[in-house]
């Protein structure tokens, strides 16, 4: 089998973004567990229970269900786009004290050229989370 770049053999493929954060973790969760921080890096009207196997779903119609939920941890999820016709697995983690690592993983993602595309996205994502709590904290 020829490898080929994010391709897992028991997870297609998958993309992973990270940054380190100049903002304290509970900071860090506190908003990304918010609604306006839900609204960003998960979709308008988006609302998380902690409950395993609890639904949601976007104002664009992005659906799935909650994995895990581990509070100021991990959030894990399927996520699916209303246009797509597979549903693929994203994770939110959040490390560090002071300064705080967020990284966003996908995974079950159907090729290379969505990879791609995923990986654009999550980048413009995490660009937005960081702006947000530059601006939270007067930056």
């Amino acid at each position: 089998m020829t490898h080929v770049v994010g391709q897992t053999r028991d997870a297609g493929f998958q993309i992973g973004v990270s940054r380190t954060l100049p903002h304290p973790r509970e900071r860090v969760w506190e908003f990304v567990t918010s609604a306006a921080g839900l609204a960003v890096w998960l979709g308008e009207g988006a609302r998380l229970s902690a409950d395993r196997g609890a639904a949601y779903r976007t104002a664009e119609g992005t659906v799935g269900q909650v994995r895990s939920l581990r509070e100021h941890d991990r959030v894990r999820l399927t996520w699916q786009p209303a246009d797509w016709d597979h549903e693929t697995t994203v994770q939110l983690t959040v490390s560090g004290d002071e300064r705080t690592v967020l990284r966003f993983h996908q995974e079950r993602l159907a090729d290379a050229a969505e990879r791609e595309r995923q990986r654009e996205h999550w980048q413009r994502v995490m660009d937005a989370v960081v702006a947000a709590l530059d601006s939270q904290a007067g930056r």
